[in-house]
């Protein structure tokens, strides 16, 4: 069935907010290891499947350009996904499988994602993960929680990345001139509290048949509501199964076993970080996804 038919779509389909933004297929979802050197890090070739708890953090320093780059000039659709629509002086690109920042940093800017896949995750002491986001154009991370605060999660570069770099202090002037500015802020991340919650309720009370299904479903309807072509039900998804199974508090194996069962099914194909749906109507079914989440989904980002 053509996704553009599907139950959920008949509605969402018509909120649907489309720009010109193709950076993500230039993306590249590249990994690294702890203890690379620097001519390793920068040709990652035949580096095997990438783990969060591995990766060279970015240097507080700034003195890594090539991973922490400035940007001179960015497509004027990009300012769609602005929090501050004039201020262009923070912005910064990043290589894939780099953090932007990292658990225990001290929070002294917000990152304003303009262009790529950013993975919000957590670690616990024996190294083993838990993505709790996935952040898309739009999204804000890094807020302070309070003075002097360190960052309590990290933010992996899943692809090449482009953010607005914002300091507390160019934040706190514009909240004081531009209260619409804080209403976007405060719109932006009930988001993702509202999506946070959610996939705590999946990994708490949904099987991993519906957890799998959920967490594709969110992803694909999500990235297709910022997508030019509003008939596509195929996309490139920068994940591997592996990191599907941290954001799902699933095994790989077990992911794996999920995956080959919705395919055989005929109702999504995810191979080689491609996902195809097959069949909407039993994807939404299967997910068993309320309305409203679905919608909020579709919520298009205020300019």
């Amino acid at each position: 069935m053509n996704w553009d038919r599907a139950s959920l779509s008949h509605e969402a389909a018509r909120s649907l907010f489309c720009d010109e933004w193709d950076d993500f297929e230039r993306g590249r979802s590249r990994p690294f290891f702890r203890g690379l050197t620097a001519r390793e890090a920068a040709s990652p070739s035949g580096v095997p499947l990438d783990d969060l708890s591995r990766r060279p953090k970015r240097p507080s320093d700034g003195t890594d350009i090539e991973a922490w780059a400035p940007v001179a000039e960015l497509p004027s659709s990009i300012d769609t996904y602005r929090l501050l629509p004039r201020y262009r002086t923070g912005d910064r690109k990043m290589a894939a499988g780099r953090d932007l920042f990292s658990i225990g940093d001290a929070s002294k800017s917000i990152f304003n994602l303009l262009s790529g896949w950013v993975a919000i995750y957590t670690l616990l002491e024996d190294g083993r993960r838990q993505i709790v986001h996935f952040a898309l154009p739009g999204a804000v991370m890094g807020m302070p929680t309070f003075k002097g605060a360190q960052v309590s999660y990290g933010a992996l570069a899943l692809t090449e990345v482009v953010v607005s770099v914002i300091s507390n202090s160019v934040l706190a002037t514009a909240s004081r001139d531009d209260p619409e500015m804080s209403m976007r802020l405060a719109s932006a991340l009930a988001r993702d509290t509202s999506m946070a919650y959610d996939h705590m309720t999946s990994i708490g009370r949904r099987t991993a048949r519906e957890r799998v299904a959920h967490l594709l479903l969110e992803l694909f309807t999500r990235y297709r509501a910022q997508w030019p072509g509003n008939r596509i039900e195929e996309m490139a998804i920068p994940l591997t199964q592996e990191q599907i199974g941290d954001a799902t508090g699933l095994t790989y194996v077990h992911v794996n076993r999920v995956l080959s069962t919705l395919r055989k099914e005929k109702i999504v194909h995810f191979h080689y970080r491609r996902l195809r749906i097959l069949d909407p109507d039993r994807l939404i079914e299967v997910a068993g996804v309320d309305p409203q989440t679905a919608m909020s989904w579709f919520q298009r980002r205020s300019s």
